[in-house]
Formats: structure tokens, C-alpha cells, sequence
């Protein structure tokens, strides 16, 4: 089914965290203990409104900032491998993900805040990586993390693409306003941990079951 007001895309770019992968409620979880560890504990609420959606490296720095001192030489290793830990054992998918890319037939790509190591081994562990091989761009490839639009741009020209014609599939006001910087028509996931009223604003449509999407992007 065509969406006659805005045309079929010929390309679907995923955030991977949240959108493709169910790790946001795990990472906010982490990062909680952590924060309180180094002395600004924050809850949960707070955490999903200033970090998701943002680089691990930005993080950081704001962290560092917040608290006037450098963060410990292995906080970076500590936290990662955190992560790393609880993935392996709690990491789904996000529900309904696997059949909205089952019935999606329009090109396809991921464009993430994480590393490329994160998005190997997440992806990996849901197996979803192999659906996307060869199509996966991290924001340590472009100087400007979302929400600036560089990565979501970078992304497009590398697959050849007008960015007017892709689409965006992003669960937080970063990624979402990093689309509408892009001049691309975003689709706000608030099935996860940030609520509709966060993600809502112009060139975006806003819902809350990925098994929507395939109809909603007109494929």
C-alpha cells in the first residue's frame, strides 16, 4: 500500500539501540549504577532524557563536565563491559522488529550513535546483523553525533541517495531531530522508553508497535 502523502522511500534507516535491539531499559539500568558510583546519581527518567539516543563518547564528556573532574582512566572499560555482560544474557529484539523487517521490501540500512564493535555485538546476539551486513554506519565515522543530522547524511551519500527519499526509524528526540536536520521523514518509535509526546513534531509520525511500520512507510 502506497502512502500517497508522502511516497514510497527508497530507503529505511533504523537506529539500531531501542529500535532494532530491546537494550535501553539495560543500558539506562547500567548507567543509573554507575552515575551514583561516581557521585550524581540520577534516576532512570532523567537518564532516558539526557542520554538516550546520544554517543557514548558525548556521554561521557557530559558527565566529566557535570562533575568539574576527568572520569577514571577504566570507567570507559568498566562500563562496557557491563554492557557487554548484560546483553549477553537479557538482549532481545524490540518486539514485533523481526516481522516488520519480514514483510519490509524497501532497501534498508542501520545508522547508530554505538560503535561499530557495539552494533557487531548486539545485532550479532539478536541475530539481526546479518540482515544488514555491509549496510551499517556508526557515528564514529562523522565529526557531529545526533542530533546532529551528519551521520543520517553520511549514510544516505554513501548508498547513494537523495536524503529528501530516505525515512528515519528512531526512538529518541536526538535521532528524531537529527532526521529532521537530515531533511528526512522520520517515524518516532515510542513503544520503548520515551514517551510519544517527546518524539512528536513536524515531517514526524509517531507510533507504537514496529508490526505498523511496513504499512506506514507505504511497502
Amino acid at each position: 500500500m502506497n502512502d500517497t502523502r508522502l511516497g514510497r522511500p527508497d530507503l529505511v534507516i533504523f537506529d539500531c539501540d531501542g529500535v532494532l535491539v530491546d537494550s535501553e531499559k539495560i543500558a539506562v539500568r547500567i548507567d543509573a549504577r554507575m552515575l551514583a558510583d561516581l557521585g550524581w546519581p540520577l534516576s532512570e527518567d532523567e537518564i532516558v532524557e539526557r542520554f538516550v539516543g546520544r554517543s557514548f563518547a558525548d556521554m561521557a564528556a557530559d558527565i566529566a563536565a557535570h562533575l568539574g573532574r576527568p572520569l577514571p582512566d577504566d570507567w570507559d572499560a568498566r562500563h562496557r563491559q557491563l554492557y557487554r555482560d548484560a546483553f549477553e544474557a537479557e538482549l532481545t529484539p524490540v518486539d514485533g522488529i523481526v516481522e516488520a523487517l519480514d514483510a519490509l521490501t524497501l532497501p534498508t540500512c542501520v545508522a547508530s550513535s554505538t560503535s561499530h564493535p557495539g552494533l557487531r555485538h548486539t545485532l550479532g546476539l539478536t541475530g539481526l546483523y546479518e540482515r544488514f551486513a555491509g549496510r551499517i554506519f556508526s557515528a564514529s565515522e562523522v565529526a557531529r553525533g545526533k542530533p546532529a543530522p551528519d551521520l543520517f547524511l553520511h549514510a544516505a551519500r554513501t548508498l547513494g541517495l537523495d536524503p529528501s527519499r530516505c525515512a528515519v526509524v528512531e526512538d529518541s528526540p536526538y535521532g528524531v531531530a537529527a532526521a529532521r536536520a537530515a531533511g528526512m521523514r522520520a517515524y518516532g518509535y515510542c513503544g520503548g522508553l520515551t514517551p510519544a509526546h517527546r518524539l512528536e513534531g513536524p515531517g514526524t509520525t509517531v507510533f507504537d508497535d514496529m508490526r505498523e511500520l511496513p504499512a506506514l512507510l507505504g511497502d
